[in-house]
């Protein structure tokens, strides 16, 4: 059917400058159809040929007669998203307009960059509105990677009221989809409602009892802490006074990000190192909301990107817009010479989040020492993703040879997947190996019993 299509198109090339018409696939089914009677009148009757080129002009005028009665394209719009959010749905829309003719059906067709649709291909049905004149068709994407994604041409087709022609326009657009990092956990009415309620929440309360910044001085009531009085205030008031302290603020929170080849594999349709973008900035979120100051920082064979500290909810935009400029790399991290650059940048003690991936102990061994070296003067919190392939192969029926070589296999990889994690938590680094779900969940809870514990300063 697509080569009869293809020969129709070359039969149709002449007219198409002027007419702009094309075969529809019912035209293509009827002269398939009536292929085999030419060649019973051709077999029948010899002197009867005549009538099969006859049927094939009637035919073609009937083509190119219901393409015109299709009517003329009077415009069209489409409605495209400037701002998305990866792997969150958005609507893409096209309304086309007529003038006179009758249509039967009419399709519309987007070339945009491949991060919007696989091959890069946007296809529409439209539908006609009611009480307009009208068509409208929309189609819903899920962006797969940020970046900047362009929509650079489109076509329109309508066909004719018998649905034999077709007639087809394009246009050349230019117009840009930004995708940014998925901030949909951020805007969750569960995370907005614990900010609202805790005591690190949307007002920066002060915490009386814990830390150790001092606040102010009360009266030692029986069953406070003996080692909060203040001896010298005591003795100047001839009573016993206990310090109050107040939980610190103004940590310094680095989340840095191996943008190398093994977080740039996928996860649930999604790439690895977007999971730890959303679940990284989810939890910036409320670092910032807590007082605390928080930085990006992005790296691959060389480091990407270093953002100044930011202590301020208001200036959140600016961590999202750096966290969309991190780039995919197909290559090895280079662990060393990132992490040494992270240090000389920080000028005090702070808590660097690492998100980062290994396949197996030798690519992770300058990972460890760099690390190693890291946690000498910094706290290190080391977040992975639990790889739910492998756990999945584990978990299969060994119902054949196969499926059991790939599920020892897979255990092998998981329990060098444990070694290095055990070598990394007995160098001092905490660890969080979570599905990416739970990831953002887990990191804030983390979080918060570092700060609480007084660990950073």
């Amino acid at each position: 059917m697509d080569a009869l299509l293809r020969l129709l198109g070359v039969i149709f090339r002449p007219l198409r400058p002027l007419l702009i018409v094309a075969p529809t696939e019912r035209a293509a089914w009827l002269v398939a159809g009536l292929a085999p009677v030419a060649l019973v009148i051709a077999a029948t009757a010899p002197g009867a040929w005549v009538i099969a080129p006859i049927i094939g002009g009637a035919l073609l005028a009937l083509v190119v007669l219901d393409a015109l009665l299709s009517g003329r394209n009077a415009g069209w719009d489409i409605n495209a998203p400037t701002d998305v959010e990866v792997g969150q749905p958005a609507d893409l829309a096209v309304t086309a307009r007529f003038s006179g003719g009758r249509q039967r059906r009419v399709a519309a067709a987007l070339a945009c960059d491949p991060r919007l649709g696989s091959g890069g291909r946007v296809t529409f049905d439209l539908v006609r509105m009611p009480d307009t004149p009208d068509w409208r068709g929309e189609a819903r994407i899920t962006p797969d990677r940020r970046g900047t994604a362009e929509v650079t041409k489109a076509w329109l087709r309508w066909e004719g009221p018998l649905g034999l022609g077709a007639r087809q326009v394009s246009y050349s657009l230019d117009q840009v989809v930004r995708i940014w990092p998925d901030l949909s956990p951020v805007r969750s009415p569960d995370l907005q409602t614990f900010l609202r309620n805790a005591q690190l929440g949307l007002i920066a309360r002060r915490i009386r009892g814990e830390g150790t910044q001092f606040e102010a001085l009360s009266e030692y009531e029986p069953g406070m802490d003996r080692r909060r009085i203040d001896w010298k205030a005591s003795a100047r008031h001839t009573r016993l006074f206990a310090r109050e302290n107040e939980s610190e603020r103004n940590n310094q929170i680095v989340f840095a990000f191996d943008c190398g080849q093994a977080m740039c594999e996928p996860v649930d349709e999604l790439p690895r190192i977007d999971r730890a973008v959303s679940a990284a900035l989810t939890c910036a979120y409320v670092v910032l909301k807590g007082g605390d100051k928080c930085a990006l920082f992005g790296f691959a064979q060389r480091p990407q990107i270093m953002t100044p500290f930011i202590g301020d909810a208001r200036a959140f935009h600016r961590l999202q817009s750096a966290a969309a400029g991190l780039d995919y790399t197909a290559a090895e991290p280079n662990f060393t010479l990132a992490l040494a650059t992270l240090t000389s940048k920080l000028k005090r003690r702070s808590l660097v989040v690492l998100f980062s991936d290994f396949t197996d102990p030798t690519s992770a061994e300058l990972m460890v020492e760099s690390l190693g070296r890291l946690a000498d003067k910094h706290l290190v919190l080391f977040v992975t993703i639990a790889d739910s392939e492998i756990e999945d192969q584990i978990a299969a029926s060994p119902d054949d040879i196969t499926t059991l070589a790939r599920a020892v296999t897979a255990d092998t990889l998981l329990q060098q997947r444990k070694l290095v994690l055990g070598r990394l938590r007995r160098m001092g680094i905490d660890v969080i190996e979570a599905p990416w779900e739970t990831i953002g969940p887990r990191l804030i809870d983390r979080y918060y019993q570092i700060r609480s514990s007084e660990a950073i300063g």
